[in-house]
């Protein structure tokens, strides 16, 4: 794999092109709640505390438009619009799946170092 100096444009940097694809806020999130099933827009919503309509809608355009999620829009009224992971997201899985676990190490480790607040 090529090194990648992240003091300049990613350029051929796989690590760059990922975090480009995936990073931020909410496409990890989205990801992960989509990896098993396909989900309706609301759903995915209330799958995701604190997120907007403007962003989640944002969100789900740009991983439509990069190739990672599928859009069926279903001939109906209202209309019902459905999203999917594609194939090359699905690869991710695996990545998801060390991430939840390495959050639910770390959350655990921070608990037991933290000090307690004094009252």
């Amino acid at each position: 794999m090529k090194d990648c100096d992240t003091s300049k444009d990613y350029g051929d940097c796989p690590i760059g092109l990922a975090i480009t694809l995936i990073g931020g806020k909410w496409k990890l999130p989205i990801l992960y709640n989509l990896r098993e099933q396909t989900l309706r827009f609301n759903a995915l919503k209330k799958a995701l505390p604190g997120v907007t309509q403007k962003m989640l809608t944002q969100q789900l355009r740009e991983m439509e438009r990069d190739g990672l999620l599928a859009r069926k829009v279903f001939a109906e009224v209202p209309p019902k619009v459905e999203y999917s992971v594609t194939p090359i997201a699905k690869k991710l899985e695996p990545i998801l799946a060390s991430l939840c676990g390495w959050g639910t190490a770390y959350r655990k480790v921070r608990q037991t170092k933290v000090p307690a607040k004094a009252a």
